[in-house]
C-alpha cells in the first residue's frame, strides 16, 4: 500500500508542489496586433523551423485564433515569394542509408 503510494507521487509531472506548469502567452494577443501581415518576412521566420516547416502551437506559443493566422500568412508569403517552401540544401541528405544511385556496383553498363 505504502510502496503504491509513492510511485504515484513520482509519476506527477515536475513544476512545484501544485503541478503547475508554466503556460506560453502569445505574443500577438500581448501586443494587441489583430491581424498578421504576410510581407513582415522576419516576424514570420520565428515561426518555420529550420527545415521550412511551420511550427506547432505547442511550440510557438501562440493562440488558436493567431496560430491560424500565421499559417495563413507562411502560406500567402511562400506564394509570394518572400518565404521558401523549403530550407536552402535540402538536397543534402543525413546519411539515410541509401548508397548513390550512380554506383551500381558490379553490375556493369547496360
Amino acid at each position: 500500500m505504502a510502496r503504491e503510494k509513492t510511485q504515484q507521487q513520482q509519476r506527477r509531472r515536475p513544476g512545484g508542489p501544485q503541478g503547475q506548469i508554466r503556460r506560453r502567452n502569445c505574443f500577438f494577443c500581448k501586443e494587441h496586433i489583430a491581424e498578421i501581415d504576410y510581407k513582415n518576412v522576419n516576424q514570420l521566420r520565428r515561426y518555420i523551423s529550420e527545415k521550412g516547416k511551420i511550427r506547432s502551437r505547442r511550440i510557438t506559443g501562440a493562440c488558436r485564433r493567431h496560430q491560424v493566422q500565421i499559417a495563413q500568412a507562411v502560406k500567402r508569403a511562400r506564394e509570394m515569394a518572400l518565404l521558401p517552401y523549403v530550407a536552402e540544401g535540402s538536397d543534402e541528405r543525413g546519411g539515410g542509408g541509401r548508397r548513390d544511385r550512380g554506383d551500381r556496383g558490379d553490375r556493369g553498363e547496360r
